[in-house]
């Protein structure tokens, strides 16, 4: 167990996303959140096991703490936890088919651009846009978090992908980023543990670079010690935030992300 020191209480709130049963979700506001700034967001899958130990199956990860212990100089953001759907959790994750079904994982994304977003900018002072909105997660929560940022680059700006879901559907995921034009606003975090095997999140990371992603835009991390746990995530979770709310400089500018230099994108639509 790890102690709680948290600056504020959690507040839960639940919404019915077209298609979906009632969903519970938790919102945790950084200590600083007064100073009247637009803040970045992040959502996260498998709300059950974002906060506290308690609910989790394996251990909570903790991602308050996290937040609250980056550094002042960096744009703190909000954080929501989203609740998964039990036994529907890997269909409604998954873009492609698999053994529980089609995949639903566009519906589900499309109710949280469309629903939660907006309900959470009704009530918190949020970033304009898709540059300050990350989706993030880890497995399933991974794989959704990573395909949501490239399918819907409109509503999300990033992915914050932990040992992603890379083989469901086989090669799929693969084909969908291979024939999707990169978003011209797009920061990507993946990471693995050398006991799952990174072999194929490596492959992705080649193809990612190919696609003219920078070591500012893409970071790939194989972590030599880490499992498919919640403990694993945890622990690689704070580099993950510092990755994306980088050093707050310039206090008029959005810190969550950067636009990379559009001479540098291929050219076309900037999502399928």
């Amino acid at each position: 167990m790890i102690p709680r020191h948290r600056s504020g209480p959690l507040e839960t709130r639940h919404i019915e996303l077209p298609g979906f049963s009632l969903r519970r979700y938790r919102v945790y506001r950084p200590p600083d959140i007064s100073d009247g700034r637009p803040r970045p967001i992040l959502v996260l899958f498998d709300g059950q096991n974002v906060f506290d130990d308690e609910g989790s199956f394996s251990g909570g990860w903790h991602a308050d703490l996290a937040i609250e212990r980056l550094a002042r100089t960096r744009l703190r953001p909000i954080l929501v936890g989203l609740d998964h759907g039990g036994e529907q959790r890997i269909n409604e994750l998954s873009p492609f088919p698999n053994r529980f079904g089609n995949g639903r994982a566009d519906a589900f994304l499309r109710g949280i651009a469309h629903q939660l977003m907006p309900a959470l900018r009704r009530e918190f002072l949020i970033i304009e846009g898709p540059v300050g909105v990350l989706l993030g997660g880890s497995s399933m929560g991974g794989l959704a978090s990573l395909y949501g940022h490239l399918r819907f680059p409109e509503s999300f700006g990033g992915a914050l992908s932990m040992s992603p879901s890379l083989g469901v559907g086989g090669q799929a995921l693969f084909d969908f980023i291979q024939e999707t034009h990169r978003p011209s606003i797009s920061r990507i975090y993946l990471d693995t543990g050398a006991r799952e095997g990174g072999a194929r999140l490596e492959e992705l990371g080649r193809i990612l670079r190919a696609r003219h992603y920078d070591a500012d835009h893409l970071l790939v991390r194989v972590d030599k010690r880490g499992q498919h746990n919640e403990r694993s995530w945890r622990r690689r979770l704070p580099a993950a935030l510092r990755f994306f709310y980088r050093a707050d400089t310039d206090r008029q500018r959005p810190v969550a992300f950067q636009y990379p230099a559009r001479d540098s994108l291929p050219t076309g639509s900037p999502g399928r």
